[in-house]
Formats: structure tokens, C-alpha cells, sequence
């Protein structure tokens, strides 16, 4: 299959043939899958300190017997406060967890690298159908053809000015606008909790060499840059739902035409 290839300004610089990773069937669930998975990977640990609620001076009052009372620990000591209140334990108040996590404990996934790279496979060939982008809630009405590919000339942009005229030529600027209703603050817990704005996703470009147009689309609303070398389902998917409006450059493409899909191996195998 092909697809136009357009300039900064918007204008068409010939057409370029698809690879066949791009014939890859989409399946959801592998996508949600290789999600989970990989997302997992940047989890923090979680520990507990050992003698948390266990720093209490409490005895129990076993072995006498006939007190009409627990033989739970309690607290030592007179004069009010806690005395006589039970402590120590995990069934008590301020007492210690009965099974606390700890920090050895192996909390990523483990994922297959074949299962990974169809996931991935999966999650491009997706960028190709205009259905799953607008399902996600995108804004594609003015652009014809899937998925948007574009000269390398994306690749010297600098300025963030510069790279709103290119998302304008290209008619991408309608789903970073529909962002901005997003930017009032929020109130109650996520407010409390440092969420105030929850911003959301917008167009992921995808190159051969990010390092000009990362610094140019850091100031602009839910739009992200990633190499094509460091590619993965957590950009195509955010949230484990496909999938993401993507613009890939010229370049990117021929990079990605290297990736051998499981699925086209297996068809080559039964033939």
C-alpha cells in the first residue's frame, strides 16, 4: 500500500510504499497485553519498615486468666494515653501489618520478545486505520490517508513556532486545539494530590533522530517525539487503547521496514 509523503508546508513529495509490517492483523488484546507488561517495568518498589507499629512498650496478659479480657498485648504504663489499650499486633489500632509488602518482592512482568515485537507490529499496522483513530477520540476530519507520513525536513525543526506552522499545514492542529478545554484545574482529591490538570495525548512523531524536534514540541499540548529505534506499544497505546494519531518521517519508515512481523513469518512457514 501506499501513501503520500508531504513537505513541512503540507504540499505532496511523492508517495511512498508501506512495509508489510504494516499488514500486520491489529488484536487488541495483545496490544492491552505487551501494555501491561511494559508499563510494569517502571513500577516503584514498595517496602515497609520492619518494626513499624512495633516500637510500643506491651505485654500481654497471659497466662492469668479470669480478667473477662483479650490476651492481646497492651500497652504498659498509667497516667493516661494508651495504657491499657492494645498495641503490637496487627489486629489492633496503630498495630503492624499482618503481611506488608516488601521491597524484594519482583513486581514487573515478564513478556516474550516474539509476543512483544507482534504487539508492536499489531500497534503500527493499527496507525494505518482511520476508525481506530477516531474511536480513541482524535480529530482527523480534514486528513485523508493513514498514517501521515512526512519529509525529513520534520527533522531540522527547532522552535516550537515552527513546528505549530508544520502541524498546521498538515491539518494536525485540530486535535492539539481540542486539548486546550482540558487545561482548567480540577478540584477536590487530584488537586490535593497534584493532578490538577490531566492533559491527555495528542500527535506522537516518530523519527530517525529526535533530538531538535523533542526540545520544539516540548511546549505544545499532548504532542510527543520519540526515536524509531525506541519505539513500543507504551507509545502507540498510551493507556493499553489503540491507537494513537502518528506521523512518521521518511526516514522512520525505512527503519521500521527492517522489523520481520511473527505474523508474516508464520504465513511464509504454512505456505
Amino acid at each position: 500500500m501506499k501513501v503520500p509523503v508531504f513537505t513541512t508546508t503540507g504540499s505532496k513529495d511523492g508517495e511512498v510504499e508501506l512495509p508489510h509490517v504494516f499488514s500486520t492483523p491489529v488484536r487488541n488484546e495483545l496490544i492491552h497485553k505487551a501494555y501491561v507488561h511494559l508499563e510494569s517495568h517502571s513500577f516503584q518498589r514498595q517496602g515497609r519498615y520492619p518494626n513499624a507499629g512495633m516500637d510500643v512498650v506491651a505485654e500481654s496478659n497471659s497466662p492469668p486468666t479470669g480478667h473477662h479480657q483479650a490476651r492481646v498485648a497492651r500497652m504498659a504504663g498509667g497516667g493516661g494515653g494508651r495504657q491499657g489499650q492494645a498495641g503490637g499486633v496487627a489486629m489492633t489500632r496503630k498495630g503492624r501489618q499482618a503481611h506488608p509488602p516488601t521491597s524484594e518482592r519482583v513486581i514487573h512482568k515478564m513478556l516474550n520478545k516474539k509476543e512483544n515485537r507482534l504487539a508492536l507490529c499489531s500497534a503500527l499496522a493499527a496507525t494505518a486505520s482511520a476508525a481506530l483513530i477516531k474511536l480513541r477520540g482524535h480529530k482527523v476530519d480534514k486528513i485523508e490517508s493513514f498514517p501521515v507520513v512526512i519529509s525529513d525536513q520534520i527533522e531540522s525543526v527547532v522552535k516550537s513556532k515552527e513546528l505549530v506552522k508544520v502541524l498546521d499545514a498538515l491539518n494536525l492542529s485540530q486535535d492539539v486545539d481540542r486539548l486546550k478545554s482540558r487545561l482548567k484545574g480540577r478540584s477536590g482529591k487530584p488537586l490535593l494530590r497534584g493532578r490538577k490538570t490531566k492533559v491527555g495525548k495528542s500527535v506522537l512523531l516518530v523519527v530517525k533522530d529526535s533530538k531538535n524536534l523533542s526540545k520544539a514540541s516540548s511546549s505544545l499540548l499532548g504532542v510527543d517525539v520519540v526515536n524509531v529505534k525506541n519505539l513500543s506499544v507504551l507509545d502507540l497505546a498510551p493507556g493499553a487503547q489503540p491507537i494513537r494519531l502518528t506521523v512518521f518521517s521518511k526516514g522512520a519508515i525505512d527503519e521500521i521496514s527492517k522489523i520481520k512481523s511473527p505474523h508474516l513469518e508464520i504465513m511464509v512457514i504454512n505456505k
